[in-house]
């Protein structure tokens, strides 16, 4: 055990979620045994000819059976494809290649020790959290970088690191519908609706910053609570961190004071850093905007410098690396960095593994259609509804959170859901961006406590990192008091929000207003 006795805490909800979990098979069989449940369900919903219509192309989305000759040979055909097609296995090994070296070349230890040794350990939690919310500005690269150094940063300071890895995937699955600037999910979303906003007003036109101000006011709300949750719930429970084997820091210096070679390594990694970050902003702003679109509108005149930050980390780590092991002595040769990067790779074997099953059943719930039909057939179920405005928004919210814990694309499932909620909504009285807002409540709060969350495999491998003991059920049940506060948080400010009348966001209210020959009724 790499904490306190859990024998002295078998008590509450949370033991029992967690002896729950624990007794659940390993992460690769469930999602093997969700496969097999899966193609039953798939071929009962073939046979019952279960469908849905698309609300923007009217096409009948049909049930399909996984045993039908199509699937079976694309799933034996295409199995390379399906895992290497993962994204997040792409992600994390690229990303695993750089930090691999920064983390065994003692980079990592050095740097936290040089920065917080004077930090005082009540400080780590808001830190985390602050750049946790604002780190989905990076995408996917926010889980796979944030996770693990955060679990470092707390150990750093003699606090358990699984609480700091909890906090950051919180705080990054929170912070795709709270954060303080919009940014590329703002973009990906809002355009989303867009073509569901057409359907009764073909005039309007996405506001990228339409919901800049209600996000930094869920953020000024998750801050608090991820906060609160991380200190006062997390950490108790989890105990003290006791390693008992080798763990990210059990080979690095111990002794807070820095040695001579540890600072120039320092500064050379510095310069590595300027170095890197600097080839970055040259290929995206200098001569020839190698990483730009030009002529692009600004909201999307950067996505590939966007879509490039995996490499980014990677060189960064890499190189900074380096320049810190060379004149400290951890690299001496081109073989110590090869040796760092297989070192990395032998961690993930397990996740590489678990992301075996878990790509199959994730393309496999695609080629069914059973999410998009389940997606459409909920959204149908929210406008019969007929609440008020703000406790239709509240169902709306909750819709969203029961969906997120079996579809799991945020877009995907909001360009089915959107084309029946937005209009309907629009009829009432209540924008686009406000309906766009709510749907993002409920898309974040519960990505944490789904296996299903293509990142959560990722971040339990994370965890076993620092405690090879710790299962499915420790991370489902230390994630849970997050995902409760969040989802009460949420809700109750898209109520209070809807009920005061706040804009939205710049130019964008939370009432609308129909073209001729409509009557809207908002409900109060």
């Amino acid at each position: 055990m790499a904490s306190a006795d859990k024998s002295e805490r078998r008590g509450g909800f949370l033991d029992a979620v967690e002896r729950f979990g624990d007794r659940l098979p390993d992460p690769v069989f469930i999602f093997v045994w969700l496969i097999a449940i899966l193609m039953g369900v798939s071929a009962v919903a073939a046979f019952l000819q279960f469908t849905a219509v698309n609300p923007i192309t009217g096409e009948t989305l049909m049930a399909q059976s996984l045993f039908s000759r199509d699937n079976v040979q694309r799933l034996l055909t295409s199995m390379p494809q399906t895992l290497t097609g993962f994204t997040p296995l792409g992600l994390t090994l690229v990303i695993m290649l750089g930090a691999g070296v920064a983390e065994r070349s003692g980079l990592f230890s050095a740097a936290l020790r040089a920065g917080l040794r004077n930090a005082p350990k009540a400080a780590m939690t808001p830190i985390v959290m602050l750049l946790a919310l604002v780190a989905p500005h990076s995408s996917d690269a926010a889980y796979v970088v944030l996770s693990p150094l955060s679990g470092v940063i707390y150990a750093s300071v003699g606090r358990h690191p699984i609480a700091g890895i909890a906090a950051a995937f919180a705080g990054v699955s929170g912070g795709f519908s709270a954060n303080f600037m919009p940014g590329p999910i703002d973009a990906l979303i809002l355009g989303v609706t867009e073509p569901a906003v057409h359907i009764i007003d073909p005039t309007w036109s996405v506001n990228v910053a339409g919901n800049w101000y209600f996000i930094l006011g869920m953020a000024m709300v998750f801050f608090p609570l991820g906060w609160f949750v991380t200190d006062k719930i997390i950490e108790p429970r989890l105990g003290t961190y006791v390693p008992t084997g080798e763990t990210p820091l059990s080979s690095q210096k111990g002794d807070s004071q820095l040695t001579p070679q540890e600072r120039k390594g320092l500064w050379l990694a510095l310069a590595g850093f300027l170095g890197v970050t600097g080839l970055w902003l040259l290929l995206t702003f200098g001569p020839g905007q190698y990483l730009q679109i030009p002529g692009a509108p600004w909201d999307q005149r950067l996505n590939p410098m966007l879509d490039s930050l995996i490499a980014y980390f990677f060189l960064l780590f890499l190189i900074c690396g380096v320049c810190f092991g060379i004149p400290t002595g951890t690299v001496k040769s081109h073989r110590d960095v090869v040796r760092m990067s297989t070192e990395a790779m032998k961690d993930m074997a397990g996740y590489i593994v678990l992301a075996f099953t878990a790509a199959h059943f994730v393309v496999m719930l695609n080629w069914t259609g059973l999410g998009a039909i389940s997606a459409i057939h909920g959204a149908e179920a929210v406008q019969s509804a007929g609440l008020p405005a703000p406790l239709l928004l509240a169902v709306m919210v909750l819709l969203a959170a029961g969906l997120n814990l079996v579809v799991g694309s945020a877009s995907a499932k909001w360009a089915f859901m959107a084309p029946f909620l937005v209009p309907m909504l629009m009829i009432l009285g209540i924008s686009p961006e406000m309906t766009t807002a709510a749907y993002r409540v409920g898309d974040s709060v519960t990505n944490i406590i789904t296996p299903l969350m293509v990142y959560f495999p990722m971040v339990l491998a994370f965890a076993r990192r620092w405690d090879p003991n710790f299962g499915m059920g420790g991370l489902l049940s230390n994630m849970l008091p997050y995902s409760g506060a969040f989802l009460i948080g949420g809700l109750a400010l898209t109520i209070i929000w809807v009920w005061v009348g706040l804009p939205v966001g710049p130019g964008a209210p939370i009432g609308y207003e129909m073209p001729a020959g409509a009557t809207p009724a908002i409900g109060g």
